[in-house]
């Protein structure tokens, strides 16, 4: 899968440089980056519905949609694959491959993670 977001990413560089009246990508990125994000909003709604209704093939059609819109907002911000899977990367050695980020304070000592309230020295009072 790196190598065809590698790849999409790529295609989505040089459509950016292409007339707008040719490329929906162009069209897409020029519309900035507020048009860009509500695409990329409507398209994962469309997948949690198709989710919800139990449709399958929708959601792996949506799922492409999703990741394509996803990735024309990563070249708006500069952010290539590589950075994303070095974040993934990452936290699979704090948490996990199937574990997401918590949001909370977090403590890494001796190589075990910790979740929990701040240090007592962090604490207002």
């Amino acid at each position: 899968m790196a190598d065809t977001m590698q790849r999409l990413h790529k295609a989505v560089l040089k459509a950016r440089e292409t007339d707008p009246g040719q490329s929906r990508t162009a069209r897409l990125m020029q519309g900035g980056r507020a048009k860009m994000a509500k695409k990329l909003v409507e398209e994962a709604a469309e997948v949690t519905i198709d989710a919800v209704c139990g449709d399958r093939d929708a959601v792996v059609r949506e799922s492409a949609d999703l990741l394509y819109n996803l990735t024309v907002l990563w070249v708006d911000m500069g952010i290539v694959p590589d950075d994303v899977w070095t974040e993934m990367q990452r936290r699979e050695q704090l948490y996990g491959i199937a574990e997401k980020l918590h949001k909370g304070p977090v403590a890494v000592v001796d190589g075990a993670v910790s979740f929990g309230a701040p240090a007592s020295n962090d604490r207002k009072g």
